[in-house]
């Protein structure tokens, strides 16, 4: 279960990684901001900043699940760093799982995006939990 647990949480960090691309890097292209629901590139332009800032959110929680992944998978003897690395993955895949619930909560048309942000964040925390609940 632990390395299903590392799995979800690498797929996890993979996922934020491309959505900060889009929120960062790419978001005034129209492919971009009518994924995300945005009406015009003039709203895709002055909305920006904030998709900027949101994508760097979403690029430190895939950083921190890749290190904690990291952590549990090259030093399972060593009981601080996969401690270090636990506490990682379930605070950034928990992060992300909360994130993708607000998202749910924020209408049905979100339902989908919610589901594909949360699905593979809460496959890494519950099968992280059940691992060391053995």
């Amino acid at each position: 279960m632990i390395l299903a647990s590392l799995f979800f949480a690498l797929l996890a960090g993979a996922l934020h990684v491309y959505i900060f691309t889009m929120e960062s890097v790419t978001w005034t292209r129209p492919a971009t901001w009518k994924r995300f629901g945005v009406a015009t590139q003039a709203d895709a332009e002055t909305t920006r900043p904030l998709a900027y800032n949101q994508g760097f959110y979403n690029l430190f929680l895939a950083v921190g699940a890749f290190v904690g992944a990291g952590f549990v998978a090259l030093a399972p003897e060593d009981e601080v760093l996969a401690t270090a690395g636990w506490t990682l993955v379930f605070s950034c895949c928990g992060s992300m799982l909360l994130a993708a619930l607000v998202l749910a909560l924020t209408g049905r048309k979100y339902l989908r995006a919610a589901a594909t942000q949360g699905a593979t964040p809460l496959l890494a925390v519950v099968l992280g939990a059940a691992a060391l609940a053995v």
